[in-house]
């Protein structure tokens, strides 16, 4: 029986648990597509080192590793307090002070990051510091000062962060902080660019046209994480404006409330076919596995759930990045997914969503091929691309049959890393109009020594003709391997 190939893809944050070059050999080996970069810890030459160092990993092992660089965004924080914490008692009276100082909070108040935030409340509004662990209602705002009743208390300690609930904060997506690191993430050569806390599409062109300006093309990821973001206009929007989503579980299960936080999974999973929009699932897939060897029973059927749902990618944070335990946390999600994909729950014929047609001739030739996979004996499907856009058509296909983005683009190659059912297979591709022939033995050759495939089996190539040119494949064969 052929061995199950993966589909769904593993992103894994990388921190001081894993960004040694020998844990990122072990990482890779046990199954990570995607490294990210966490921009909101480490400095230029922190994220250039782990880039590096993945990049060689990678060489080293023979694949593929795309990288993605994550802006911290508009976090909203209390200051620091005089001696660390304080502890905060239900009823109890407690001021958010604009004007103080960030490093003299004490048992009454404490400074602001954000000094906007006295206009953007109003009293009755409901603030949830430290991911919602503490909830304060606002009764008034004076001058710079933001008088609050600590409706759930606990311990707040400095630099916890602030949401208020239902959203409205109109901090701006890009911080001067995220503008800097932007252009040290195009410096590096990332494959995929995060923006935190985007509230619609204009946010996403907005910070594209940064990333433009410094001559890169890495694709954008939205991190959906504000209760505007999940909007049905706006998360259209933003799914038109970016190369892939985020469903960001941590700060919009804060702002949209813990409960909501499923169906809106589950609709962004929904709709992202329609705007060929890979879509990442995060925060908290393996939460436990910070300080344990194997998951709980619900993170796995988390995991599982948006693999079932057809999620291009599933993500670890804390777990790969600090945890005790980051091989195990991709060896859990491995396979998870493995066993996931293996029980068929749909037709492979049936998209995500039968109700989004193909707009144009190279969408048309994705979906036949998915079409013609499905109907007889197909080994693999090679995809002769520069940009790797009919590759991304065919994954939002549920098929079976493995896709490969051949390509020599280094971009390419690192963009499709994130592509559910799609791997990227470096080949010089530098052919003329006439050279279909030789382009027809040449990927049989390739299937054949990379064993992909035996002689006597069928593969689909899609190519354009004449070949040579960038978004022009219209073009399919059927080819027996000999």
């Amino acid at each position: 029986m052929t061995e199950h190939i993966r589909r769904t893809k593993i992103v894994a944050t990388l921190g001081p648990s894993s960004e040694s070059p020998e844990m990122l050999e072990k990482m890779i080996e046990a199954g990570v597509n995607v490294v990210r970069l966490n921009f909101s810890h480490g400095t230029p030459e922190d994220h250039q080192l782990r880039a590096d160092n993945v990049r060689a990993a990678a060489k080293k092992l023979g694949v593929v590793v795309g990288i993605l660089a994550d802006m911290q965004g508009p976090k909203i924080r209390c200051g620091k307090f005089k001696t660390g914490k304080t502890i905060l008692k239900v009823g109890q009276k407690f001021i958010l002070d604009a004007a103080m100082s960030l490093d003299d909070g004490d048992d009454e108040r404490v400074g602001l990051t954000y000094k906007e935030l006295v206009t953007d409340v109003e009293p009755g509004a409901r603030l949830l510091l430290n991911d919602g662990l503490l909830v304060m209602d606002v009764d008034k705002v004076v001058g710079q000062e933001i008088h609050c009743t600590v409706v759930v208390g606990g311990v707040l300690s400095n630099n916890k962060g602030i949401n208020r609930a239902g959203g409205g904060l109109s901090a701006d997506a890009l911080t001067e902080k995220d503008k800097e690191d932007i252009k040290t993430a195009c410096a590096i050569g990332v494959d995929y660019i995060a923006i935190s806390f985007p509230r619609d599409g204009k946010d996403m062109e907005y910070a594209r046209s940064l990333v433009q300006a410094e001559g890169s093309n890495a694709g954008m990821v939205a991190k959906v994480e504000r209760a505007e973001a999940v909007l049905d206009e706006n998360l259209k929007a933003i799914m038109e404006a970016s190369d892939a989503v985020m469903v960001a579980r941590g700060d919009l299960g804060v702002e949209i409330g813990d409960a909501a936080v499923p169906p809106v999974q589950k609709k962004m999973l929904r709709m992202a076919p329609k705007y060929n929009c890979p879509v990442i699932v995060a925060t908290q897939m393996m939460e436990s596995m910070c300080e344990n060897p194997i998951p709980t029973r619900a993170e796995v059927n988390d995991c599982a759930n948006a693999v079932l749902d057809g999620t291009d990618a599933v993500m670890l944070s804390g777990e790969s990045a600090a945890g005790s335990y980051p091989v195990e946390a991709v060896q859990a999600m491995h396979r998870t997914c493995i066993e996931t994909e293996k029980q068929r729950v749909m037709p492979s014929s049936q998209t995500r969503d039968p109700r989004f047609p193909p707009h144009s001739v190279d969408e048309c030739i994705a979906r036949q091929a998915m079409e013609v996979a499905r109907e007889m004996p197909i080994k693999a499907i090679a995809s002769f691309t520069r940009s790797g856009n009919t590759a991304l058509y065919m994954s939002r296909h549920l098929g079976d049959v493995p896709i490969y983005a051949v390509t020599s683009e280094d971009s390419t190659l690192g963009r499709v890393t994130l592509f559910r059912n799609v791997t990227p297979l470096r080949m010089d591709i530098d052919y003329g109009p006439t050279d279909a022939p030789k382009a027809t033995l040449d990927i049989q050759e390739k299937m054949l020594k990379e064993e992909i495939a035996s002689q006597g089996e069928l593969i689909i190539m899609t190519f354009g003709t004449p070949m040579g040119e960038s978004g022009g494949t219209n073009a399919m064969k059927i080819i027996s391997l000999k």
